[in-house]
């Protein structure tokens, strides 16, 4: 049953454009919001422009570039390397606080547009150990949201204990498994669709693609 509206936060990647398909299946209004903090490559705020535009999502981009001054990393500088963690240290695409930042805007957002609803595709089953992608973090996060603003906003995360396989099951079983492949960016090189398949997040992307169609594959034979 579909019920008010939502905001997505979108970057254009795989995993939030399926939370944006998921959003439009199960609320009667979407909005998407995409947070420009100066990243790595332009191509994502791109993507997302023309994503939104192709699925007729009213789409707000907002300016963060205060993040980018604040928390140098291989996301918001060209000449520092993708590098994944080492000896349980955090990858150097980790940017300290993206996420507070992210859904407490997206939240404000939402209270503008009379919206209760904030979607973000944040996972801790297949994901680069980023402490504010955890479900105790969102929930936390939530719960002092509502207090600040004295609302009751929830903030879903469609995603948070499915792997990346079973995140392609969900777009497949949402009609959106070509369109989330053919049409996304993961990729930190930029390139878009299956990426350069080299860089950590193709390689997470397309190991669980990957066991997916096996898992296709197995159910028809």
């Amino acid at each position: 049953m579909k019920k008010n509206k939502a905001v997505v936060v979108f970057s254009g990647g795989q995993d939030s454009t399926t939370c944006l398909f998921w959003a439009m299946e199960n609320f009667d209004e979407v909005e998407a919001v995409t947070f420009d903090y100066q990243q790595r490559h332009q191509e994502e705020i791109d993507v997302a422009r023309d994503i939104a535009a192709e699925l007729n999502i009213k789409h707000t981009v907002l300016d963060m570039s205060l993040l980018n001054q604040l928390a140098p990393n291989a996301l918001t500088r060209t000449e520092i390397d993708v590098t994944e963690g080492e000896g349980g240290g955090l990858p150097s695409t980790f940017v300290p606080g993206r996420n507070l930042l992210f859904l407490s805007f997206a939240t404000i957002m939402a209270k503008q547009i009379g919206a209760k609803h904030v979607i973000t595709g944040v996972c801790e089953t297949d994901f680069s150990g980023y402490p504010d992608c955890r479900d105790v973090f969102v929930k936390s996060l939530n719960v002092t949201l509502n207090l600040s603003m004295d609302d009751d906003f929830v903030i879903h995360t469609p995603l948070m204990w499915l792997d990346k396989a079973e995140t392609w099951e969900l777009a497949d079983k949402l009609g959106a498994f070509e369109y989330v492949r053919e049409k996304t960016l993961t990729c930190y090189q930029g390139i878009r669709a299956d990426g350069c398949g080299e860089c950590p997040a193709c390689k997470l992307r397309r190991a669980g693609l990957e066991t997916y169609l096996a898992k296709l594959e197995g159910a028809q034979g």
